[in-house]
């Protein structure tokens, strides 16, 4: 930073006031690169322009982009804590701590507050009224579970829409999984006491669930039901089965609680949660922290890993007590606790585990930590060397670190959209995402609509550049990119044309045969090709791909309630005479996408793997939340 700059914020900073807030550092773009929070902003922000011998490199090297200091106060320190992670998310500026989610981990969520409650599969958790388990590793799992749930304790499966207009008992009702609430078979209360065990159940309240279960088996074979009991007696087994799965840390305690453990060097840090409720291990999680080494003497792990556990518990469960691998202070400890307090409304312990469960479990999470970060090093390693061999073999001036692709689609000569898809260090970078609605084209025009994407792009200057752009199609579509950036000012940007491989038909061989995917390169006429295995044509070929996905999906997501048909094109396998079967049965999208598998597979022309295909396709969860409209 030049000296005025800094002498001029420096002076600025003296003006600050002494209470808590935030404070936000820009560049000479006018970005946010760096948001702190402070008891004491005058202090805090003013130790930046202190000449400082201790200031690790990272710290000196934002220090010389600041070009603008602002603050944002706030009544409280806690208050600093929830506004910080807030606009971390948002802002998402270079030089913090950034939680890079790639993923939402599900949770299993019990509509406890509706009038007869049902379970759903989650990716947030709201302040609705609804009970939350979780976060679990797989999606698939979380599914079963509901599954085994609702047969176990027969639980409704249908939604809120059909459930409103149901005349008469579904299938899983004449099937004996579902007490038919629909058409009042089952009075609310009694309803409630049926899946009153889910929830026990649920809450690691294992015992009670399989006593309170016993006794109504013993009761129904002494009434000489025997069909009840046995299904009574199933479900026991089948919960005991459930339960043997299960890694058990401690079988009488009714805490959840989440251990963290890291392990890095200077290529980053891994930071693991295990998740423990009722004293069983249900999952772990992991966070990759690119180009941060915990091990730098510069860093204080007391301020980075509060950080941490500031932006990662913004959307996450809070459970009832979190157990650290080192010692933060009683003044953050009792502060993060406040923090956690304010977010869910409920106490939660933040504590150093010096007990020796606690320590277990921070071990269990630093062991994990370490097998995983190794894991992922490899991984970015051989992502590394694919775009070394980008560089090298498309004659790049610098490594590819963010790559770029568009796609334009119109679907049935409807509305035109395009996609804008970014890769950093060889992976999507989901929340950098773009779509975007074309504007200025009428018809089909692509080379118009590419210049429209692409002047809106680049008019982004908070962006960062991409250091390659990727354009679906051969040489003439290469040329169309090169002149739209030629006419926008940006031919500084390398780009490259990627040609879809060709299936070669030949009836008289027996093998159908196809080309390689070709690149091509600006004055250049031979394309460029690369070993079919290599992790470079894995990256240039998987963000073409991913461009093309989030375009349909755009599609998908625009024409959603403007004809009952929008969502059923997208389902694979599904023709024109089965989708006329399925609006014929139903009412709505929305009564298939609630339907169990039965009902769909005893269709005309339909089975069971057809069946569980579109609801599978149907309810596919919007992962793409991170992503914005342009």
């Amino acid at each position: 930073m030049a000296s005025s700059k800094f002498d001029e914020c420096r002076d600025k900073v003296k003006e600050f006031p002494t209470q808590s807030g935030v404070y936000l550092m820009k560049n000479i773009s006018d970005k946010i690169i760096y948001i702190g929070k402070a008891k004491n902003l005058r202090n805090r922000v003013r130790s930046y322009f202190t000449d400082n011998k201790d200031h690790s490199p990272k710290t000196r090297l934002l220090v010389s982009n600041i070009c603008e200091v602002e603050y944002i106060l706030t009544k409280t320190e806690v208050e600093a804590f929830l506004l910080e992670a807030s606009l971390i998310k948002k802002h998402r500026p270079k030089y913090n701590i950034r939680l890079r989610d790639d993923k939402a981990y599900p949770y299993i969520r019990f509509s406890w507050s509706d009038e007869y409650p049902r379970l759903y599969l989650a990716r947030k958790v709201k302040k609705d009224g609804s009970l939350y388990f979780g976060p679990y590793t797989s999606g698939f799992a979380v599914q079963a579970t509901i599954r085994f749930l609702n047969r176990t304790f027969k639980i409704r499966d249908c939604g809120d829409a059909m459930f409103k207009t149901r005349t008469r008992p579904c299938m899983t009702y004449q099937i004996g999984r579902c007490t038919a609430p629909c058409v009042e078979y089952i009075s609310k209360e009694d309803y409630r006491e049926e899946v009153e065990g889910a929830k026990l159940f649920l809450k690691g309240q294992n015992k009670k669930v399989i006593k309170s279960i016993t006794e109504k088996m013993m009761t129904a074979a002494e009434e000489e039901k025997f069909e009840v009991a046995a299904r009574l007696r199933d479900s026991v087994q089948a919960i005991k089965a459930i339960l043997e799965k299960q890694a058990v840390i401690n079988d009488t305690s009714e805490k959840d609680q989440d251990a963290v453990g890291f392990y890095g060097d200077e290529r980053g840090c891994l930071v693991e949660t295990v998740h423990v409720r009722a004293g069983r291990v249900i999952g772990t999680r992991s966070h990759f922290l690119p180009h941060f080494d915990p091990n730098d003497a510069g860093e204080d792990p007391r301020e980075w890993l509060v950080d941490f556990l500031n932006q990662y518990y913004e959307d996450n469960f809070i459970p009832d007590e979190v157990l650290l691998p080192l010692d933060i202070g009683s003044d953050l400890t009792k502060l993060m606790a406040e923090v956690l307090k304010e977010r869910s409304g409920n106490k939660s312990v933040v504590r150093f585990a010096t007990d020796e469960r606690g320590r277990n479990l921070v071990e269990m999470a630093n062991e994990n930590s370490k097998s995983h970060f190794l894991k992922y090093v490899s991984k970015s390693e051989e992502k590394l060397r694919g775009l070394d061999e980008i560089k090298e073999k498309l004659h790049l001036p610098e490594l590819p670190r963010r790559i770029e692709c568009y796609d334009i689609s119109t679907f049935q000569g409807a509305e035109t959209v395009a996609s804008q898809v970014v890769f950093e260090e060889g992976v999507p970078a989901k929340e950098h995402y773009r779509r975007y609605k074309i504007r200025t084209v009428k018809g089909i025009d692509d080379f118009a609509s590419m210049y429209e994407v692409l002047s809106r792009r680049f008019k982004h200057t908070e962006y960062d550049d991409p250091q390659l752009i990727v354009i679906d199609g051969g040489k003439g579509q290469l040329a169309q990119a090169i002149k739209i950036l030629t006419e926008i000012g940006r031919n500084d940007i390398p780009v490259v044309g990627l040609a879809k491989a060709r299936t070669e038909s030949d009836f008289q061989k027996q093998e159908v045969e196809s080309t390689e995917e070709r690149f091509f390169l600006p004055g250049r006429a031979n394309p460029v090709t690369f070993k079919h295995n290599a992790e470079a044509l894995h990256i240039l070929t998987g963000i073409r791909d991913e461009a093309h996905r989030f375009a349909i999906t755009y599609h998908r997501k625009l024409r959603e309630g403007t004809s009952l048909e929008s969502e059923l094109d997208y389902v694979v396998g599904l023709g024109e005479k089965r989708k006329k079967v399925l609006l014929t049965h139903f009412n709505s999208i929305d009564e298939i996408k609630t339907a169990v598998p039965e009902e769909i597979a005893q269709l005309k022309g339909f089975n069971r793997v057809l069946a569980e295909r579109i609801l599978l396709q149907l309810n596919e969860p919007d992962e793409e939340e991170a992503e914005v409209e342009e």
